[in-house]
């Protein structure tokens, strides 16, 4: 009746939770990398806005709502771009008119929503902040594309895979 086999059964079951615990291991190593990413940029910010801490702390929940909601309407864009590019030679002209004319829906949301933001940043930083929150946001992004430009071909897929 006894014909287990311990070792062999302990070194399977090893295996399933090594195994199981992947998913996990990727959704850390995610994690970090966003946190560092989203520190990093908290920073750049702050430095560059120069934020006092009252600023900051009205600043920040004003920005996150609004990059939250970017967010939510890139994720729509791009849903129509892939629809379009995978369905392309299938769509008949009412279809392809409708995927247009969605496109352009999102890029008005995109416009609303940036208004919005500007009206609720005005609200909690000075004029010349406004400003140079615009001007600190390009040189951002210009950074970020600067040092992915500057990382080596394995580092870029060692990104890509964390993301």
């Amino acid at each position: 009746m006894n014909n287990y086999n311990f070792p062999t059964m302990k070194r399977v079951v090893i295996f399933l939770l090594v195994i199981a615990s992947l998913p996990l291991t990727r959704l850390i190593a995610q994690n970090t990398n966003l946190e560092k990413l989203n520190a990093y940029k908290i920073g750049f910010f702050t430095k560059r806005l120069n934020l006092t801490p009252q600023e900051a702390e009205k600043f920040w929940p004003v920005y996150n709502e609004f990059q939250k909601e970017k967010n939510h309407v890139l994720v729509e864009r791009v849903s129509i771009i892939t629809d379009f590019n995978q369905n392309e030679s299938t769509l008949n002209d009412t279809q392809l008119t409708e995927l247009g004319d969605k496109l352009v829906g999102i890029i008005d949301s995109e416009s609303r929503l940036a208004i919005q933001f500007h009206e609720k940043l005005k609200k909690v930083l000075p004029p010349a902040k406004v400003i140079r929150f615009y001007q600190t946001e390009n040189q951002y992004k210009a950074q970020l594309l600067n040092e992915l430009q500057n990382t080596t071909p394995q580092q870029r897929q060692k990104l890509r895979r964390n993301f």
